[in-house]
């Protein structure tokens, strides 16, 4: 085995991280992506407990799992997001405030720098997470949409987020935005006007899922080979296309995930579409050495089962770089 194949686990918040960690390790993970909600991770806890980090090392430790990155997604969104009432039920109860809309952009941002902070304290290097987007409601460029409207977009999300990246470099740590829709990148060109928008912040990457990728018909290889220098993080995650009766199509027609009238749906690591094995080829030529962390989502799919087949899968399929040429024994 090439890399460590560790579980994000944002979709097993609802288990205590000391009933999820023996199940992890059963289930074949050799580490943990967690996630900065249910009791998995938490920020403040990390920054005002000297007892908290210690405690949790050691829970992960007598269960022979490691950890390298943590992951604020749930209050990544709100700092750049329009916010409404659905993002009440993602936020802690002192990021939402009284729900005042720029209250909640501002104590998100200021919970993103202390993420960075209480990564720091827990040794970690990556942070992954979203960012939200103040121009995600006009991706469907009607009325008539102009770059100066989108402009103003990430113009806002540069500073928003610039802000936030100050803090990070001073300590130590990589934000990695996982490309995902409702972000203010959700494909290559939108990734590369983002990390202009930020002129081009050291701390500023990418958390790679190719399953966001994939069913919009983006180049999810090429991005890996775009972004060889940012991508500090990597998801695997499968997802299919064109597999569902053409009633839905990619914009999801209002649908939830699981209905059989979807063009596209997530699936469990190695049953979709996703073409896993050039993606491996693809992260040994950029040199990446961190962790493939399975994002585990399939909504047909009892989830130990799934998660289990996708430790194994990863496992199975990650492979060392070449060390030598293969030809070299024919050189004198």
């Amino acid at each position: 085995m090439a890399r460590a194949v560790t579980l994000f686990t944002g979709q097993w918040a609802d288990l205590p991280l000391i009933d999820l960690a023996p199940l992890a390790k059963s289930m074949g993970y050799d580490g943990l992506e967690l996630a900065c909600w249910g009791d998995h991770f938490d920020v403040q806890l990390a920054l005002s407990d000297p007892g908290y980090i210690p405690q949790k090392r050691a829970l992960l430790e007598t269960h022979g799992l490691q950890c390298v990155a943590i992951s604020n997604h749930l209050v990544g969104q709100a700092v750049c997001d329009q916010i409404d009432e659905r993002h009440k039920a993602i936020l802690p109860v002192h990021v939402w405030g009284d729900g005042s809309a720029e209250g909640v952009r501002s104590r998100a941002a200021a919970e993103m720098m202390d993420t960075a902070r209480a990564a720091k304290a827990f040794g970690v290097r990556v942070v992954n997470g979203f960012t939200g987007s103040s121009i995600w409601h006009s991706l469907y460029a009607f009325p008539p949409t102009s770059q100066a409207y989108w402009d103003t977009g990430f113009a806002d999300f540069g500073k928003r987020w610039g802000a936030i990246l100050t803090v990070f470099e001073e300590c130590g740590v990589n934000f990695a935005l996982e490309v995902h829709p409702t972000e203010i990148a959700f494909d290559t060109a939108s990734a590369e006007r983002a990390l202009e928008a930020l002129n081009h912040h050291p701390r500023f990457g990418f958390n790679y899922d190719p399953s966001h990728l994939g069913y919009q018909g983006v180049d999810y290889i090429g991005f890996i080979r775009k972004f060889s220098s940012r991508i500090f993080h990597v998801h695997m995650k499968d997802v299919w296309w064109g597999h569902g009766t053409g009633e839905a199509g990619v914009f999801g027609g209002h649908t939830s995930f699981g209905d059989s009238r979807r063009y596209w749906d997530f699936r469990s690591v190695g049953r979709g579409d996703i073409k896993f094995e050039e993606i491996i080829v693809a992260l040994n030529d950029i040199s990446y050495d961190g962790p493939l962390s399975v994002e585990w989502e399939d909504s047909r799919m009892d989830r130990v089962h799934g998660a289990t087949e996708s430790a194994a899968y990863c496992k199975r399929l990650d492979f060392k770089p070449s060390a030598r040429a293969f030809d070299a024994a024919f050189e004198k």
